[in-house]
């Protein structure tokens, strides 16, 4: 059995007492990286709390030949997908997947995935050949995928539309009763 399998069967449990998911362990020069999420993201405070725990529990079972760095982190913005469980969370979501060279049809593929199930996935694809199009992908034909982050352009300070009540404030100041013309106080 390889480190970060056995890593993963210890701090498992671990991070689950902390209602967290572990997303994956990866053993490589020296590096041992463990990434952890929650079902709202985690937090600094979390993740220092999380690695103090790791590394105690580590130390105990001594899992990790030599010297080696640990990293506790989330999976970040746009972060892998492995698992059913991860790809039915994110149903509805903007992915990337890239199928095995076998597979027919485009090897690279971001869209919407619209379902998730024990067999599969459905992406439909937002650019390219088959845009618009839906297309099932079975778990053993995705090489790898992702979640895709996308920036909403948001309006520079003082530069968006007027608030809907901004104008009726100002006819209220102005004194101005509507359609008569005159005056009234206030």
């Amino acid at each position: 059995m390889d480190v970060a399998t056995r890593v993963h069967e210890i701090v498992a449990p671990l991070v689950a007492e902390k209602d967290l998911e572990l997303v994956e362990v990866r053993f490589t020069g020296g590096q041992l990286q463990v990434v952890v999420d929650g079902a709202a993201g985690v937090d600094l405070d979390t993740l220092s709390d999380v690695s103090g725990r790791v590394s105690r529990l580590l130390d105990e079972h001594d899992l990790v030949p030599g010297r080696y760095t640990l990293e506790v982190t989330s999976p970040g913005l746009e972060r892998p997908l492995r698992t059913t469980e991860q790809f039915r969370r994110f149903v509805g979501a903007t992915v990337s997947v890239k199928t095995c060279p076998h597979v027919p049809g485009e090897r690279r593929e971001r869209g919407r995935l619209e379902a998730a199930d024990d067999e599969g996935i459905v992406i439909v694809p937002s650019e390219g050949p088959g845009a618009g199009v839906a297309r099932s992908l079975a778990y053993t034909d995705i090489d790898r995928a992702r979640t895709v982050f996308e920036w909403e352009a948001q309006p520079k300070p003082g530069k968006g539309p007027a608030p809907a009540n901004k104008k009726k404030k100002k006819k209220a100041e102005s004194g101005k009763k509507a359609g008569d013309g005159k005056r009234v106080s206030a």
